[in-house]
Formats: C-alpha cells, sequence, structure tokens
C-alpha cells in the first residue's frame, strides 16, 4: 500500500471539561405561532432482517474473486559480514533459505498486496506499484490455490497492471465492473484486501468523497475517497458496492503512522475497464485519445477576469497545430467547462473524462468563448508516433553512458506527460549507478545539445557522444526550463 503523510496542520483534540452546576430554574415564553417538534419514539425493529442486517451475502458473492498477489525481485546482496555467508549462521540470524535462495551475490525483495480477478479465464487486474520490477509473481486465491501470473499489461500512468493467472482447471471466481458514476457521497462501501499479509479482510465505510483530483498518487488524478479501513497490503483490492460490484482498485491511503486513518482513495471502475481493454486488445501499452492542447485550472482572479460565477473549468493555453483540438475548433482563451454532459472543474478531472472515452467517433466540449457557451465536437483520435522513436542506450564513455533516449513524437511525449518540447530526444530509462545516473539524468530530460552540435535524433546523440572530450557541454530541458551544464570528460 502507497503511504503519502499531508502536510496539512495535525488535528486538534477537543477536550470537554464539566464543573457541577447550582440547580437553577427558567422560564422561557415559547412563541405561540411555532409549535414545539413532537419527540421522536423509539421503535422496535419489526422483522429479524433488521434485527440481522449483513453484508454477508455481498461478500460471499465477490470475496472468491479477491486475491492475495507475492511478488518477488532478485536485488544484488549487500556486502557484510563473512560469517552471515555461512548457512549455519543464516539460519539462526534470520536469513533466506532454500534453493535459489540467500546467494552472496543477491538477496529477495518482496512486495506483497491484493488483486481482484474481472473474468473467469483467470484475467485479474492489481496495482501496478504491487508487481512493478517483480522477477516472479505468485497469486493466492480466497480457497488457497496458488498459481504463477504473467503480466499482460503496466500502466504505470493509472498505476495499474493486468495479470493472467497461469493453470487451473475450470473457471476461476470473478467480479463484475460496475460503473464509478453511479456512486454517490455517502454510499455505503466495501474495502476487500490483505492487508499486513494477515489474510483477506472485509472492511466498511462510505463513499466520502468523489472526483479528487488534488491527490499526487497518479498521471490521472480523479479518485474515490473512502473512510473505508485501508492499510498496507490492500494495495490492488476491491472497493465493491452495496451490489457487489467492483466500483474501485484500492491504490492509496493519507496517513501520518502508516496505517489506516480513514482516508483512502480507489481507481475508479471506469479507469479500469479503458485498462483492461487495452490489455485485451492484445496491445503492450494503453491507448487514450490524445487532445492536443495544454490546459490550465481557472484561479479566482481568472474568474473574476472572465465574469465567471466560480473558479471551475480548465482554460486552453495552446494548441498544437493538427491536432484534434484545432480540428474540433479549440481555441486559445477558450474555458472548458464539461465533457460529454459531464461538468469538469480543473485539468484534471478533464484529463480523466476524456481519457475514459473510446477512441472512435467524437466527444462534445462543453466550452465558454467569450463569455458565451458553445459545444464542439472533438475527434477521439490517439497521438501519433510522427517520428520513429529508434530507441538506443547510450554504452560509450560519456556523462550520459547508460541513458535510454528515444525520438520525441506526440505519442512519446503524451506518454511521458512532462514534455513540452515537440523535437529531439528524450530519456525514458537510466541504469542505476551508470554515469547518466551519476550526472543526475532524469527520466523525461528531453537532450537538445552535446558539445555545440544539436541533438535531432538518437543517432545523432550516439555520434557526439561516441568521440572523446576534456569537457562535456550538455543542454537539457527540464520541467519547462533549459539547463546548461559543464561536466568532466
Amino acid at each position: 500500500m502507497m503511504r503519502f503523510t499531508p502536510v496539512f496542520a495535525a488535528a486538534l483534540a477537543l477536550v470537554a471539561c464539566a464543573a457541577p452546576l447550582q440547580a437553577q430554574t427558567t422560564t422561557v415564553q415559547a412563541p405561540l405561532a411555532t409549535p414545539m417538534p413532537m419527540p421522536i419514539e423509539p421503535r422496535v425493529p419489526a422483522s429479524r432482517a433488521e434485527i440481522g442486517l449483513s453484508f454477508a451475502p455481498v461478500v460471499a458473492r465477490t470475496a472468491p474473486a479477491i486475491v492475495n498477489v507475492y511478488a518477488m525481485r532478485a536485488m544484488p546482496a549487500r556486502r557484510g559480514p563473512s560469517l552471515l555467508e555461512d548457512p549455519f549462521f543464516r539460519r539462526f540470524f534470520g536469513g533466506p533459505q532454500g534453493p535459489g535462495f540467500g546467494g552472496p551475490n543477491e538477496r529477495i525483495q518482496r512486495a506483497l498486496g491484493s488483486g481482484v480477478i474481472v473474468d473467469p479465464s483467470g484475467l485479474m487486474v492489481t496495482n501496478n506499484h504491487v508487481i512493478e520490477g517483480a522477477d516472479e509473481i505468485r497469486v493466492s486465491l480466497a480457497d488457497k490455490r496458488e498459481f504463477d501470473a504473467e503480466v499482460l499489461l503496466r500502466d504505470p500512468r493509472t498505476d495499474l497492471a493486468v495479470l493472467k493467472l497461469k493453470g487451473g482447471k475450470g473457471a476461476f471466481p470473478s467480479v463484475v465492473l460496475g460503473s464509478s458514476d453511479d456512486l454517490q457521497v455517502g454510499d455505503i462501501v466495501l474495502a476487500i484486501g490483505n492487508p499486513f499479509g494477515v489474510g483477506q479482510t472485509v472492511t466498511q465505510g462510505i463513499v466520502s468523497a468523489l472526483a479528487r483530483t488534488q491527490v499526487g498518487i497518479t498521471d490521472y488524478q480523479f479518485f474515490i475517497q473512502t473512510d473505508a479501513a485501508i492499510n498496507p497490503g490492500n494495495s490492488g483490492g476491491a472497493l465493491v458496492d452495496g451490489a457487489g460490484r467492483v466500483v474501485g482498485i484500492n491504490t492509496a491511503i493519507f496517513s501520518r503512522s502508516g496505517g489506516s486513518q480513514g482516508i483512502g482513495f480507489a481507481i475508479p471502475a471506469d479507469m479500469v475497464r479503458v485498462v483492461l481493454e487495452s490489455a485485451l486488445s492484445g496491445g503492450n501499452s494503453v491507448r487514450r485519445p490524445w487532445l492536443g492542447a495544454t490546459l490550465q485550472s481557472v484561479t479566482q482572479d481568472i474568474a473574476d477576469s472572465l465574469d465567471l460565477p466560480r473558479p471551475v473549468g480548465s482554460l486552453v493555453q495552446t494548441v498544437r497545430p493538427g491536432s484534434p483540438a484545432e480540428k474540433g475548433g479549440l481555441r486559445v482563451g477558450d474555458l472548458i467547462v464539461g465533457v460529454a454532459g459531464q461538468e469538469v472543474d480543473d485539468p484534471d478531472a478533464f484529463g480523466y473524462r476524456f481519457a475514459t472515452r473510446p477512441l472512435s467517433g467524437s466527444v462534445q466540449l462543453s466550452v465558454i468563448r467569450q463569455g458565451k457557451p458553445l459545444a464542439l465536437a472533438i475527434p477521439l483520435l490517439p497521438a501519433p508516433e510522427s517520428t520513429p522513436r529508434e530507441e538506443v542506450t547510450v554504452t560509450n564513455r560519456s556523462p550520459l553512458g547508460g541513458a535510454t533516449v528515444v525520438n520525441l513524437s506526440p505519442a512519446v511525449a503524451e506518454e511521458l506527460r512532462t514534455i513540452e518540447a515537440e523535437n529531439g530526444v528524450v530519456v525514458i530509462a537510466v541504469v542505476e549507478g551508470s554515469p547518466a545516473d551519476m550526472t543526475n539524468m532524469k527520466v523525461g530530460d528531453v537532450i537538445l545539445e552535446v558539445n555545440g552540435v544539436k541533438i535531432e535524433r538518437t543517432a545523432d546523440l550516439v555520434r557526439v557522444t561516441g568521440q572523446p572530450a576534456r569537457v562535456w557541454r550538455i543542454t537539457l530541458q527540464r520541467g519547462g526550463r533549459t539547463l546548461t551544464a559543464m561536466l568532466p570528460g
């Protein structure tokens, strides 16, 4: 379970102190026009059903499809005292045992989470952070059966992963995905998962809020908030409504202590469905609609200047030529307030509503232009890969050694989400401990120039870094800023 510590002030504890009071009699004349309300008489439950209210039927229907996920990854072992390399001493000091474990040059890192089987064939969903980097994934069902699982699709942008159980005879237990748009604040929900590895656990609460967008967990900020107890190990488990439908995948908590404090977040089922459909189509990534425009939130000052009653919507800053936004008639200065009839309060809410639309036809945006409402039909098209990626890893002796780069295109920029440049090469991976890592190269850095040579394609970078130099002058773009570094050769 991912844990986040909020920066707001700690809640104040209210301590009630009472002192004995002297008996007093006070007469108050009630207004004749306002009758006193009649007291509510306590009522005895009318049936056994009212006395025995239970969520057991919902749990019985859904719990068999909620699984435990164990992810294992081999990591280089830290060098320690030679005694720990002796199996006899490892036995007493808690070292790993058995074939393939406890070798002097590696250790096993384990992660624990939950998952949800969404199809009788063994298709399941969990959080990407649960299985990220895993060499082996083992899944344990509620009926104690265990299966290996293979990864069909990982989507770090939503923190979701789709797995497929291997083996098994007959159909697996599965659940039905509901629609998160059917939820209302106050609805009763259940969180089912494997907190702290103690075994399958069910907790109950209500929907505390919908469309939470200022959480900072994934690229698509649009979460269901619940007070159902969610703890480490619940990641990837199900948030279930009163009808037994999965309406969300539990993914994070706000916590000061590491345990549940009544603020948990779940990825809406409608986003889960998009990732599932991409996995079923056989793709290795999720294809989403591309707008081709940059948006900004509306502040109170902007709202006042636009004569808006309140600061909501997404203000269009730029429109890329040839993009779906331009084709649909969107202009700089337009204020987007709705997508397909759903109100959007900020760019995060817009991003979620737009990204969950299918790749076909068009979607209607509700726009305010110069104070007048307007409806625009935006084509639902994926970002084009206009320039081939030509992925390469720099292997020569230079400050960029160990960096993997690709050519920029709208598709690559959309995947990385932080890219403002339209040309050049971008870093997509950095080998730990490599020269690029030591020089603080980051994923998303756009390399513009090396030693006075403009870098337009990955081949340019390979050629320039292959030439020895006493001093390296590297210019790159990071977070909208252009930076230049002088590094020794």
